[in-house]
């Protein structure tokens, strides 16, 4: 088997991650499945896609994501979420 290095843009690497996570496959195997497609068609093959609207969900989905785990709060419970809301809102009722 043969080993293929490509340098790209972090961003278009994340970009890309998040796609083919949404279409339930890596990187590896996304770039395996072009180079098939491309022997079997003679050309580079681009009929596989996912519409803007999705695209731009699974980009904002994957930029939060990222930011949560940056921000260090990606493994917070829904009981959390829930009680710092609850104290957000508490908080607030008594400001006013």
């Amino acid at each position: 088997m043969a080993l293929i290095q490509v340098r790209v843009d972090e961003e278009l690497k994340n970009q890309a991650n998040a796609i083919y996570n949404e279409l339930g496959i890596d990187l590896s195997t996304a770039v395996r499945m072009f180079l098939k497609k491309s022997v079997l068609e003679g050309g580079i093959p681009f009929d596989t896609k996912i519409d803007q609207l999705t695209l731009n969900a699974i980009l904002s989905i994957d930029k939060m994501r990222t930011l949560s785990e940056n921000n260090g709060n990606s493994e917070i419970s829904l009981d959390e979420i829930n009680e710092e809301i609850k104290l957000a809102r508490a908080e607030r009722k008594n400001r006013k």
